[in-house]
Order: C-alpha cells, then structure tokens, then sequence
C-alpha cells in the first residue's frame, strides 16, 4: 500500500495541525494538507495526509468512519491523480 491516504467530510474548521495530531497517533505523519479552493481559499471539505510507510497508513485507515471535530470522516488510500485535458477556458470565455 502506499502511504498517501485521502480524508474526506472533514468540517470546514479543520487544520492542516489538526489532522497532523489525529493521525500521527498511527504513525509519522510526514504532511496533512486540506485542500482549498484556490479562489475563495475556503476548505474543500478534503485532505491527503502522506504516513511514512505503508504499514503505518494501513493502521491509519481504522480512521474509517471515526468522528472528527463534529463529522464522521471517510479515510481510504489515495487514488493517482486524474489527467484533466488541458486548455480549459472558463464558461464565461465563449465566442460565438
């Protein structure tokens, strides 16, 4: 397993340090990082958290379904990023 794992129905409030405590409870966290969005810099509601090796993301994943500041989280490894086609013009951006 690797050891990138995906957080997910995190509250709105969380922390990057915040996930950092949770899961070093399993293991070395080596980042915990809660995506925003990139224009309102408000969280996504979802984190990628990277375990120093896999044996320590595999205990991590016993997160599953555990409250969390409020919510209960989702925690499952991290899938490879999807290739997005590139050229992407905003939908306000249309010649006709």
């Amino acid at each position: 397993m690797q050891p990138k794992l995906y957080v997910g129905n995190l509250s709105y409030n969380a922390k990057d340090s915040d996930l950092q405590t949770l899961f070093s409870k399993y293991g070395n966290v080596q980042s915990a990082s809660i995506i925003a969005d990139r224009f309102t810099g408000r969280s996504k509601g979802f984190a990628f958290v990277e375990m120093a090796s896999g044996e320590e993301a595999e205990k991590a994943l016993s997160l599953n379904g555990t409250d969390f500041l409020g919510r209960n989280i989702t925690v499952s490894e991290a899938r490879p990023k999807e290739s997005r086609p590139e050229g992407r013009r905003p939908q306000g951006d249309r010649n006709f």
